[in-house]
């Protein structure tokens, strides 16, 4: 039997088709080859229509099983992972109202704040473990106030991996999980947040029937089957937003793992065992994919905007003739520290690990006569995962301890540099893994349909590339290189 996994991304949408018995992947690919439209009718816009997430997946799927010779008779399970935090409306007809108003739109920003200051900031950290922010509810908020004609016409809120589940599946439902990284879930009462709810004006009936993040969902329907040219039988076993399902597919389930991704934006995601928050709300706590009322376990989610678009960019601008290898030899040549020189990679707009300011990328202790551009390709780098280091320290006021990162081997964890002051920094060791989001929704799928009999016999294949340890010899230079560059975000902060 096989497992097939979405991953309805904002730039692609992503598949891969696996073999549960051997493990194997024996299809994977994404579709379109260039990256998606996001609509921005207005500054601080960003929309995409959900119907062509779905187009692309029938069309990824069909053409990954002509050119792989699958037989997608043989699927019985699918998993879903999608961009977080987006809005999808449909009508009582199950119809599209408007398009998806999705994770990097800033819209709802001000509705957000208003709400944490009417709410009340202890209120709302103490049940959502956030402030309502730019997320699901406040962007639904946004509609009601601006758009009263399509909000008279609701009958569903979906996040963007249910609509992907209700156009396979006929029905519309979501997850726990996805209700809290919309901000509708009271942790504190265990239940959807009546206050929330009232406060926006949004009625209960809005809300999709809630569904175990590992259970069979509901069953493809025969046009979708068909459409697909998959099973009948098949089943819709799994669904999270892009980030819980990125830990997923690293095996990050327990107290103390953490996932990071470092692709344009990075993200560092560690698992606690315990509610908690951070009083400034810079980093995310959400119900993760095997939170329970009897087994807590939160996702606590750091986003840096300017990761690899701050590589990309220098690049681009300073070394176009150079590939990111060649750069990262230039870079390795250059000892901890750059020689003085720091870089703040706060260039992709607000951040919120520094409480939304957005104070810009920023390079420091340059001198013309010492320094070449090879010491600020290191000096980028090192400012990134200092940049992660200095959210982790928040992270770990809120109960993490870390034992292990886990990362896909690709984009910046390709770099020696990266991987090794991100070691060395924080003390943990660094395995690095041939895995993706598609093949983790697969995995997940296997598992909530019961192909899997547990997460262990689920991550059994998982293959592991390489681990690297902290070099004790070379903390105490990284230490030192992180304390000029903290100074310097403190100078920008000011």
């Amino acid at each position: 039997m096989y497992s097939l996994g979405f991953d309805i991304g904002s730039s692609s949408i992503k598949a891969s088709v696996l073999d549960v018995e051997s493990g194997k992947v024996l299809a994977a690919g994404y579709y379109p080859k260039e990256e998606m439209i996001i609509s921005s009718p207005k500054q601080g816009f960003a929309e995409q229509d959900p119907e062509t997430w779905w187009e692309y997946a029938k069309l990824l799927l069909m053409k990954l099983i002509e050119e792989n010779n699958v037989d997608g008779k043989k699927i019985k399970a699918i998993g879903i992972s999608y961009q977080m935090h987006g809005l999808v409306l449909v009508d009582k007809n199950y119809k599209v109202l408007r398009p998806s108003i999705i994770w990097c739109d800033s819209r709802a920003v001000e509705i957000g704040s208003e709400a944490f200051f009417s709410l009340g900031e202890q209120f709302c950290l103490r049940n959502l473990l956030n402030s309502p922010g730019n997320f699901t509810a406040s962007k639904l908020a946004w509609v009601k106030k601006n758009e009263p004609e399509i909000f008279s016409k609701v009958y569903k809120f979906m996040l963007p991996g249910d609509f992907i589940a209700m156009k396979l599946t006929g029905e519309i439902s979501t997850t726990l999980s996805g209700l809290s990284e919309g901000i509708f879930w009271d942790f504190a009462k265990n239940k959807i947040s009546d206050e929330i709810l009232e406060h926006y004006g949004i009625p209960n009936s809005f809300v999709p029937y809630v569904h175990p993040t590992f259970s069979v969902q509901g069953r493809v329907t025969k046009s979708a089957a068909e459409e697909l040219g998959i099973s009948t039988d098949a089943v819709v076993s799994y669904r999270a937003g892009d980030q819980p399902n990125n830990a997923f597919s690293l095996n990050v389930l327990n107290a103390g793992e953490v996932a990071a991704t470092a692709g344009t934006s990075g993200v560092v995601y560690g698992v606690i065992d315990q509610v908690n928050y951070d009083e400034l709300s810079r980093v995310n706590p959400f119900a993760h994919l095997n939170h329970s009322q009897d087994k807590i376990s939160l996702g606590v989610l750091l986003c840096i905007n300017g990761t690899g678009i701050q590589n990309s960019w220098l690049r681009k601008n300073f070394a176009s003739t150079l590939s990111y290898d060649e750069i990262n030899q230039l870079a390795s040549k250059i000892s901890i520290g750059s020689d003085g020189v720091s870089v703040l990679p706060f260039g992709n707009g607000a951040e919120r690990v520094l409480q939304n300011k957005n104070i810009g990328s920023q390079i420091s202790g340059l001198d013309f006569n010492r320094h070449t551009p090879a010491h600020v390709f290191r000096a980028a780098q090192e400012g990134i995962v200092f940049s992660f280091k200095y959210g982790v320290d928040i992270m770990k006021e809120m109960g993490l301890n870390i034992n292990v990162i886990r990362a896909g081997k690709g984009n910046m964890f390709l770099s020696e540099i990266f991987r090794n002051t991100l070691a060395n920094i924080t003390g943990a060791s660094i395995e690095l893994y041939e895995t993706d989001g598609a093949q983790g929704a697969a995995r997940g799928a296997a598992v909530g349909s019961g192909q899997y009999k547990s997460f262990n016999e689920a991550f059994a294949s998982l293959k592991k590339l390489e681990i690297i340890q902290p070099n004790a010899k070379l903390i105490s230079e990284t230490e030192s290189a992180y304390s000029n560059w903290l100074n310097n975000l403190e100078k920008a902060l000011q």
